[in-house]
């Protein structure tokens, strides 16, 4: 397969296919919620962060970011096996729930179709990109972890690099699946980092939604007043100044620069990365990315109709009233696609 063949073979835009699933992927391990009990027992530093809110259930304040931390650490060690995890103070610290609910939607997405079911691929055959890995390196861990796959993880900041690759040599059990580099032009996406004779089945990306540090604070300051307000209205009480005081939280909840934003923003990210996508279009198998904004989604689709994709498809992930969504695409044909697979399956 080669670029010029690809463009023979697609003269047409693609059509957008959306997805709209109402709640987390039925094979995602936090459907039911948290077991606190059993968490505790298996990371006991995480008991101190956790009581009885005002309906007498177990649960953490999430505008901690030392409780937040610990669940996390708590939660990949009982879910997924990770004994050693930690990130540099002020990173961000993912919600586990919402970013395994991506890894197994790409799984779907990778699925091959045997006779009347599909099969999910599992084991090292897969090779993803993850692009901002960041210094938590969350989806590497869930994927590798779920799947078996193999991970390439890249990022702009060396702290970031270094830390995620301290993560996985802590982790002999994964160790060997996770490897990364270094992105030395922070205004480009795959160039740089996908080299000659990489094939990659997909590649994934949590890109910064902000344009701005003041953007990006101000964003977190309406999250963690709106937990207050949701924490105050259920229990029927009004909100306290210490319930409310989110100054502190914002300046210590986690997120660097690369972490939460870029110039231009969301919007100029999904730019480039399209942009760059074509580029290598005979290399990887589907390009992925989240896309918090729906103007921007709107952008992006239209983008990649522009780019003659082959196939665009929109998930919708819901996880409460909050609605994330992953935009898919790829520049193959139907049949280039059965051939990638067939070659991946003879490796």
């Amino acid at each position: 397969m080669n670029k010029t063949d690809n463009k023979q073979n697609n003269p047409a835009p693609a059509k957008v296919i959306s997805t709209l699933n109402k709640g987390m992927h039925p094979r995602n391990l936090h459907n039911a919620g948290y077991d606190f009990e059993a968490l505790i027992d298996c990371y006991r530093e995480l008991k101190p962060f956790v009581s009885p809110n005002d309906f007498g259930n177990l649960s953490i304040d999430y505008s901690s970011p030392s409780a937040v931390k610990a669940l996390n650490t708590a939660l990949l060690k009982y879910h997924y096996g990770i004994d050693c995890w930690d990130i540099p103070q002020g990173f961000l610290c993912p919600p586990i729930p919402g970013r395994a609910d991506y890894i197994h939607h790409i799984a779907d997405l990778l699925a091959v179709k045997k006779s009347s079911k599909s099969q999910i691929p599992k084991g090292n055959k897969i090779n993803a990109l993850d692009i901002g890995t960041g210094a938590n390196a969350i989806y590497p861990l869930l994927g590798t972890q779920s799947y078996g796959w193999q991970f390439v993880g890249s990022d702009v900041d060396p702290v970031s690099i270094e830390n995620a690759l301290q993560i996985f040599a802590l982790n002999p059990k994964v160790s060997r699946k996770f490897s990364c580099r270094l992105q030395n032009n922070p205004q480009h996406v795959f160039n740089g980092i996908i080299n000659k004779g990489d094939r990659f089945d997909v590649t994934l990306c949590n890109p910064p939604f902000h344009a701005s540090l003041a953007e990006a604070n101000a964003g977190t300051t309406r999250k963690l007043t709106n937990l207050a307000a949701n924490r105050a209205a259920k229990s029927g009480k009004k909100e306290t100044k210490k319930s409310t005081n989110t100054e502190t939280a914002v300046l210590n909840f986690g997120g660097q620069k690369a972490e939460l934003w870029c110039d231009g923003g969301e919007k100029q990210f999904l730019s480039n990365m399209i942009s760059e996508s074509q580029m290598f279009a005979s290399q990887c198998l589907w390009f992925t990315t989240l896309v918090s904004k729906k103007e921007n989604l709107n952008l992006a689709q239209a983008m990649l109709q522009k780019a003659k994709a082959c196939e665009v498809k929109v998930i919708e992930m819901h996880q409460g009233n909050k609605i994330t969504r992953i935009l898919a695409w790829t520049f193959l044909t139907v049949e280039q696609q059965l051939l990638w697979q067939k070659y991946r399956e003879l490796r």
